[in-house]
């Protein structure tokens, strides 16, 4: 839920799930649409199918308990790199690399000394994240925590308070002066009109009927002043059905999966 997503939003909802599924045998009883339903307008909500599957393929495969394997959570549906080291560090106390945006910060600036890091993780953030880590298991899961909470709560992107850093004696890009980044620019993600907007705007439509919807009922959600191109409804719906994330029924009828 945190991925992309603050804890401000998460939080209310995450309390909510965990009280209706305290456990994944809970969850994988549920259709996926009920999940997607639960799910609201955190965004993504293939998010939401996949922490479905991955609830069904643990109580398939591990009888119901999360695996503290960081292979076998690397299998699980949807569980991808950083997801796997942050369940086996911080549920399990294992010992792996956790890089999420804030960790990335910390690392480029207090250890690279530059403002931001690159775009997409490279394997050389991972070698480095590795090689700081404590080789105790459990100091090197309090260490991803304690990395995580300083990018989060001190390092931030935009005004970073050096003066209350811990590392900040320490941090090379505040003793080369903290030069500005050089890099592309870096853009937020744009909202209104674009096809998430749509997806976003179909998806509450069916969230909040319990009966199917016809064609013309999801289309008065989406007006034809909110489009980009005549066709960007279609495409959006056709895309929410291949995504899994909408059911289509007989008669031009659509409901969230069963």
């Amino acid at each position: 839920m945190l991925q992309q997503t603050p804890v401000s939003r998460v939080l209310p909802i995450w309390r909510e799930w965990v009280q209706r599924w305290p456990e994944p045998a809970d969850m994988a009883k549920e259709p996926p649409g009920e999940v997607i339903r639960a799910w609201g307008r955190l965004g993504y909500p293939r998010r939401a199918l996949r922490l479905h599957q991955a609830a069904q393929a643990i109580v398939d495969r591990h009888d119901g308990a999360v695996p503290s394997d960081h292979a076998e959570l690397l299998a699980l549906p949807g569980i991808g790199s950083y997801t796997a080291a942050a369940v086996a560090s911080f549920a399990f106390g294992q010992r792996h690399a956790v890089l999420d945006t804030n960790v990335r910060r910390v690392f480029a600036r207090a250890v690279t000394g530059i403002e931001y890091p690159p775009p997409a993780v490279t394997s050389a953030e991972t070698r480095l994240a590795t090689g700081l880590l404590p080789q105790q298991p459990a100091r090197a899961a309090r260490w991803a925590v304690a990395v995580m909470e300083l990018g989060a709560l001190v390092c931030t992107a935009r005004s970073p308070k050096c003066a209350g850093c811990p590392v900040s004696s320490q941090c090379a890009w505040r003793l080369a002066g903290s030069p500005p980044h050089t890099g592309p620019a870096r853009k937020g993600q744009a909202w209104a009109g674009t096809d998430r907007q749509i997806r976003g705007a179909l998806m509450a439509a069916l969230r909040k009927s319990r009966d199917p919807l016809s064609h013309p009922q999801l289309v008065i959600e989406v007006p034809d002043g909110a489009l980009r191109d005549p066709g960007q409804r279609s495409r959006c719906l056709a895309g929410l059905i291949e995504d899994g994330l909408v059911e289509p029924l007989p008669g031009d009828h659509y409901q969230l999966p069963g």
